[in-house]
């Protein structure tokens, strides 16, 4: 199974193969060194508890453990199954008509790469740009590679789980909300990507 996610920039790709080239360099073990002790010692069955055991036992970080982790338990929906995690991600129907909202507005864009992880869904041009996850209850958290000061509707983020560029998050209970402001935003943060 391909390990590597769709929907990735040639710049995130070349990231990601880095990371994974690199890992024996930096860390002392191979990847299959790696792979071999995580399912030889890691008894944690959650991939959120895996990474925190790896962090613990042997300071490997977030990025260099989602490689690992994507070897020794390649998931039945992979990372390679976009549609698959669209589906499963977005099931509520009040969150996903705020993500078409979102994705119509970034559709005028050029060279727009969308990413779709387990948790959220992504937007690029070289660097991500945009994020949006929904939340319980019907709506949504849409991050943006621009800064909070921006608009008093923007928030930091706190631990989002999507890229460190998006330093500001902004709450969406409706399509509705997708107005002008929020365009302006998603534009300035393609601009900047």
């Amino acid at each position: 199974m391909d390990t590597k996610p769709q929907g990735l920039t040639e710049q995130q790709q070349t990231w990601f193969a880095s990371v994974r080239a690199n890992l024996q360099r930096e860390t002392g073990k191979t990847l299959e060194e790696w792979v071999e002790i995580v399912r030889r010692e890691c008894q944690e069955t959650r991939p959120k508890a895996r990474t925190d055991w790896l962090k613990a036992t042997y300071g490997i970080g977030q990025n260099r453990a989602a490689t690992i982790l994507s070897v020794a338990y390649p998931s039945e929906m992979g990372w390679d199954d976009a549609e698959g995690l669209r589906a499963a991600l977005w099931t509520d129907p009040a969150a996903l008509s705020i993500l078409v909202a979102i994705e119509a507005s970034v559709s005028d864009l050029r060279d727009v790469v969308t990413g779709q992880r387990k948790g959220f869904t992504a937007w690029s041009r070289k660097s991500q740009f945009a994020a949006l996850k929904p939340v319980k209850g019907g709506g949504a958290v849409l991050g943006l590679a621009v800064s909070p000061e921006a608009d008093p509707r923007l928030l930091e983020p706190r631990n989002e789980g999507w890229s460190e560029r998006l330093k500001a998050k902004l709450p969406l209970t409706s399509p509705t909300d997708v107005d002008d402001g929020v365009l302006a935003h998603l534009k300035a943060a393609w601009e900047r990507s």
